[in-house]
């Protein structure tokens, strides 16, 4: 069999795998609460609370969704012409055409574009969050914030460029095959190497201060079987007045981490509610559940790449004569971009069945269902989160629960626990 039949072979094999491995961990069997009980919470919200959040999230959604459309036609613009791979030349001709600044500066260079591009929809993104009071940080610390990130994306962006390239040239007939375990490998190590690496350059941590509530979150997490090495506490408010809690590393690293905003914002109770969620999360190892999909669909849309990439239509169009070589990345990421974009709602929807799957273990691990919709009630008035999106939006992005589902589910609770 040819390395193209191979590919094609590997690639309905990851196929079936991607939807086996959806189908056995992802919790299909939790369907949302009744719309009757989503509309009777909704109706129970203040009107004014409602009003306010449906403002904002209104305000945002012209440049969010300007910013998918303008980011689509310039990853299509710089893939479906010469344009991507004269830049890519551009950016190596000062080094004498090597493949490796092609491969490192010439990819760098195509997405750096693409982000300059739709720059002007998160510098208005930021204005509006200004406006409504969430964003605390002003435009210096936006700015730095945006240099970080560039950082951090770069010096990632340019070891899996410089991997990827380096196996085309040692392997050009099965580069495919090696590229997919090679994109798999990385989808694990960032997901657990990330949070203990990045989390630092965007956020100090403290640890709690011993007390009742630190006591008591301790226990918790020991109750459930999650034991944590500490309750930290990250500086959000430097950049924003949303509350958030999260349950950051592995085994020994595991560590409880509150925002100050939450503590300054919440009771106890609700804090208590916010941490009993993450710690389902970890007790059902969900980030292990959603990267090993997430390995499992890299590894396919690499196979996916190579053999929708080496369409000779397709390739003349980007003015390149193979999909191996480094002038024709801007094809890749035009076409993994539209990939993006088809499959956000399979991703949000998997994503929302593990979280309404961690909102029923903190019912349960917590007790305390008032708590929870206190919690939830408050998320959504701080967060300005819409407690009841518009349906087409939610299907398609939506990485939680509304917040009338959450609520609806705590009500559903308490009866069923006879409260």
């Amino acid at each position: 069999m040819s390395p193209r039949g191979w590919a094609v072979l590997t690639l309905a094999f990851l196929g079936v795998a991607v939807v086996l491995a959806a189908l056995v961990l992802i919790p299909w069997h939790r369907p949302p609460a009744p719309r009757a009980d989503q509309l009777a919470a909704l109706r129970d919200l203040p009107a004014e609370q409602v009003e306010r959040a449906r403002e904002f999230r209104a305000a945002l959604r012209p440049g969010r969704w300007a910013a998918l459309g303008i980011g689509l036609l310039v990853a299509l613009a710089l893939g479906l012409t010469p344009l991507g791979s004269r830049l890519v030349e551009l950016a190596g001709r000062p080094f004498g055409d090597h493949w490796i600044a092609q491969a490192i500066l010439g990819g760098l260079a195509v997405v750096l574009v693409a982000d300059l591009l739709t720059l002007p929809f998160s510098a208005w993104r930021h204005s509006v969050f200004t406006r409504y009071g969430l964003a605390t940080n002003g435009w210096g610390g936006w700015t730095v914030d945006l240099l970080k990130s560039y950082a951090v994306s770069a010096v990632i962006g340019a070891v899996a460029l410089l991997g990827f390239y380096t196996v085309i040239r040692l392997a050009p007939r099965w580069w495919w095959a090696f590229g997919a375990v090679g994109a798999a490998t990385l989808v694990v190590l960032l997901s657990f190497v990330l949070p203990v690496l990045v989390e630092p350059v965007f956020n100090r941590f403290s640890p709690m201060e011993p007390g009742p509530l630190r006591t008591e979150l301790m226990e918790l997490a020991e109750r459930d079987g999650v034991p944590v090495r500490d309750v930290l506490v990250a500086d959000a408010s430097r950049r924003t007045s949303a509350v958030n809690a999260y349950v950051s590393g592995l085994g020994p690293t595991r560590r409880v981490v509150v925002y100050d905003t939450l503590l300054r914002e919440a009771t106890p109770a609700e804090v208590k509610a916010v941490v009993a969620h993450e710690l389902g999360h970890a007790r059902d190892r969900d980030v292990p559940i959603f990267t090993s999909t997430g390995a499992l669909g890299a590894a396919a849309a690499v196979v996916a790449l190579h053999l929708i990439g080496s369409w000779p239509p397709l390739l003349r169009m980007a003015g390149v004569d193979s999909v191996a070589q480094p002038r024709a990345f801007p094809l890749l990421l035009a076409l993994a971009t539209v990939a993006g974009l088809v499959f956000t709602p399979v991703q949000a929807l998997m994503s929302r069945r593990l979280e309404a799957r961690a909102d029923a273990h903190a019912l349960a691990l917590t007790g305390d269902p008032a708590a929870f919709e206190a919690m939830q009630r408050r998320i959504s008035s701080v967060n300005l989160g819409d407690p009841d999106p518009p349906r087409w939006e939610y299907l398609y992005s939506a990485t939680h629960p509304s917040t009338v589902e959450r609520i609806a589910a705590a009500r559903a609770h308490a009866r069923e626990a006879g409260r």
